[in-house]
Parts: structure tokens; C-alpha cells; sequence
């Protein structure tokens, strides 16, 4: 497949659609020097964004936390995406957005006077662990720690917390495992680079409480799905000792949708009933 910067199709920039490869942005664009960028990844359905708005109002939120007010309401966001997958005559497509500060009169860390811009693309794209959804994918444990939200705004889906991820999954891949666990700053269990995560143990489903981490629109999803089969799930701080009595384990994500865990670091994990019920349950949901 060709790269990223040389396909065919259209991508919605500032506005208007363009075509793909005309998409660029100039190399002093603030964001490119100072990570001055927020995002958000959405899948779309059988025609239908899965909670598209829910996406566009916490990309809003992650420019207001950063400092960057994105210059679209919620409605403008979602008739953008709708634009973008008829443009690419896409009705199953993963879809990104990004707002970012641009080129403009200020090239120091300050960028009042530059503007905010926003594009979305939106492309074809499989199962983000590929073979791992069904077997169970194989995590190393990063040797990054998610950092404390007096350091970053952690709330924030923002392009500047995700460049551990990019060296933990490198590191992760160089040993032939699908991704990474990440602990936190206090040494609690986190996320993986890119999706939350979930344990079961005795029946009952454990997962990190979202104090410094993202609380990704898929975690609450089946979190709510969980609580809907009178599952009981704690939202709770979690030691890495305890990886050894948990039973199952599965990550979530937009990309990541529902994928089983069958191993991190040197310990196993079955893939047992109650992760494939989710795992189907959840394929059934987003496609309803």
C-alpha cells in the first residue's frame, strides 16, 4: 500500500475538501516544533460514525485543555467527517481528526497569534493488532511511565503524550509483542499506547481508574455494556503484582475495538468467555 502522504482521495482541511496529496501544512507549522496538537480516532460503520459526537465534543475539549480553541462547533466537526467519507465513497473507514496550531506570526513556544487548524482524513483500515483479536495479543511492559496530570493535561487526547507510546511499541515490536502496558507515575497499572485496558478476575471485571490516563469513549462504552449484564466492574488503582491472580484481560480502543490479552510480560492470560461475549457484544453494538 502506498504511504500515508500518497494516495488517492480527499481530506477535509480548514474547511474544504482537497485532494490528498495537495494536504500539507508548511514545515514551521508551530505543531511540528512544539506538539501543539490534539486528535481523535473514530471508526465508521456501515454508513455510521460510532459516537461521533461524543468524539468531536472531547476534541473540542482537548484544544480548550491545551490552550487551543478549535474555531468549529460540534455540528460543523460532524458534518466535516460525513463530508470526508462521501468524498471517499467510505461506509466501513477509520477516521482521523486533528487540530493543530499552524504557521503564522509566532515561532517560540507562544502561539496566540497562529492560527488553529483542523483536517480530517479518513481511510480503510483492518484489525489494529491483526491476528491478535482472535488469539490474544502478547504485550511487553514499557519501561515509560504515564506521566502525572500536574505535568501534562492527561485528559487531553493530545499528539504530545503519545511519543512514549510510539518508543514503547518500537521497543515492544523488537521483541514480538502487539503492544506495550504502561504503569503510571505512582507505579499503578495505566494503558497500553493506545487503548485502555480491562482484567477479570472471579467473574468480576477490574480496570484502572482514569486519573491519569484517558478515559477512552470505548472504556466507557463497555463499561456501561458490562454493568447493563450485572457484571460488577471496579474502577480502581491496580499494583503490577496483581497481573498474576487475574484471569482474563482484554485492551479497548476506537482502533483497538475489543482485543484479548493473552499475555504481558511473564504473565498468561486465558481467553475466556466473558472477553469473547464482550468482544462479540461490542461488534454487534457499533454496527447496530
Amino acid at each position: 500500500m502506498a504511504g500515508y502522504d500518497d494516495r488517492d482521495g480527499k481530506i477535509w482541511m480548514d474547511g474544504k475538501l482537497v485532494e490528498w496529496r495537495d494536504a500539507k501544512v508548511h514545515i514551521l507549522t508551530h505543531a511540528l516544533h512544539y506538539a501543539s496538537s490534539v486528535f481523535e480516532g473514530e471508526r465508521c460503520y456501515n454508513g455510521k460514525i460510532f459516537k461521533s459526537t461524543e468524539h468531536s465534543e472531547r476534541l473540542l475539549k482537548s484544544g480548550e485543555l491545551l490552550d487551543m480553541p478549535i474555531p468549529y462547533s460540534v455540528a460543523e466537526i460532524n458534518a466535516a467527517k460525513e463530508a470526508v467519507l462521501a468524498a471517499n465513497g467510505l461506509t466501513d473507514a477509520y477516521v482521523r481528526a486533528v487540530a493543530f496550531r499552524g504557521a503564522g506570526e509566532e515561532m517560540g513556544v507562544a502561539s496566540l497569534g497562529n492560527p488553529v487548524r483542523l483536517a480530517i482524513a479518513c481511510w480503510s483500515w483492518g484489525a489494529y493488532y491483526g491476528d491478535a483479536k482472535m488469539k490474544g495479543a502478547k504485550l511487553d511492559i514499557a519501561k515509560w511511565k504515564r506521566p502525572s496530570p500536574e505535568t501534562i493535561p492527561t485528559a487531553a487526547k493530545a499528539a504530545g503524550l503519545y511519543m512514549i507510546c510510539t518508543m514503547s511499541k518500537h521497543a515492544a515490536q523488537a521483541k514480538g509483542c502487539s503492544d506495550a502496558l504502561f504503569f503510571d507515575y505512582r507505579g499503578y497499572v495505566a494503558e497500553a499506547t493506545g487503548a485502555n485496558i480491562f482484567f477479570v478476575k472471579d467473574g468480576e471485571v477490574h480496570t484502572p481508574l482514569p486519573d491519569a490516563i484517558l478515559n477512552g469513549i470505548t472504556r466507557q462504552t463497555v463499561i456501561g455494556m458490562l454493568r447493563a449484564k450485572g457484571i460488577t466492574v471496579h474502577e480502581r488503582h491496580i499494583m503490577p503484582e496483581e497481573l498474576a491472580d487475574f484471569e482474563q484481560c482484554w485492551l479497548t480502543g476506537t482502533a483497538a475495538e475489543v482485543t484479548p490479552v493473552g499475555q504481558i510480560g511473564d504473565y498468561m492470560f486465558e481467553v475466556g468467555a466473558l472477553t469473547r461475549d464482550i468482544a462479540t457484544e461490542y461488534e454487534a453494538l457499533v454496527r447496530a
